[in-house]
């Protein structure tokens, strides 16, 4: 097994950058997201790579945030900073962006695919936010979700914490395809594709602009949720929610 925690695929003009910690369902700790900023900077450098499909090695496509490294107050600050990060990157990435989930895609790991161009997923595919059930606050997944879905949907998937199917996260737009049984990875190509067809310094003002029609730049949101993600994470809330997490118990709130 390779000891590097994102791979690095590259097809002609496709970059695939895998989560790859499979022993823990691709939890996002610092040296992973501290890794998938270097190649998504290499990436945004590299003119000759125009679409990046980010996909998960192992058992599902990522399971959300690290909450080891969550819940020690030393670090907490640095793995939610990253997470902000990441997602700007992705979001704000020249190259078309495409996740190419399986399984399930939970918390952080729904913030990763929500800030892609595109989401292709999966039949068995599962996504949601229990942060909540954890005493925490998905601040910085709901900056996107609230940017895609419906205000009634985004209360409910935030606040009861529920995991939902492919066909509801297709339904609900928080994913564009569900692929046929055994071709998660063909169907991403398929629409890489596509986005090839289009010139690449019309999509990256296209998706510079798109971005820039919210009331209010994503930098700012993401800032505005990072102080809120880190009020709750601090709290005795959330110090006994991920405590009943890692002990497999109900929490005592």
């Amino acid at each position: 097994m390779s000891s590097e925690v994102v791979l690095v695929e590259r097809h002609g003009p496709i970059t695939h950058l895998i989560l790859n910690r499979p022993e823990v369902r691709n939890a996002l700790n610092i040296t992973l997201l501290t890794q998938l900023i270097v190649e998504l900077d290499a990436v945004a450098a590299d003119p000759t790579q125009r679409v990046v499909i980010l996909r998960g090695a192992g058992p599902c496509f990522c399971a959300g945030l690290d909450l080891k490294e969550a819940a020690d107050p030393a670090i907490a600050h640095e793995s939610a900073t990253l997470v902000g990060a990441i997602l700007a990157k992705l979001v704000e990435s020249p190259a078309v962006t495409i996740a190419a989930a399986h399984k399930a895609a939970i918390a952080g790991g729904a913030g990763l695919i929500m800030a892609c161009d595109f989401v292709v997923v999966d039949p068995t595919f599962k996504t949601g936010f229990p942060e909540v059930h954890r005493g925490l606050v998905a601040g910085l997944v709901m900056t996107l979700l609230r940017r895609q879905v419906a205000e009634r949907t985004a209360r409910e998937l935030l606040i009861l914490g529920e995991t939902i199917d492919a066909e509801r996260a297709l339904s609900v737009g928080l994913v564009n395809r569900i692929a046929p049984e055994g071709a998660l990875e063909e169907t991403a190509t398929e629409l890489a594709q596509k986005a090839l067809k289009g010139g690449p310094g019309a999509i990256a003002l296209t998706k510079k602009m798109l971005n820039g029609l919210w009331p209010r730049p994503l930098a700012e949101d993401l800032q505005h949720a990072l102080d809120c993600h880190m009020e709750a994470r601090s709290s005795p809330e959330a110090k006994e929610g991920m405590a009943a997490f890692r002990e497999k118990r109900e929490p005592n709130w």
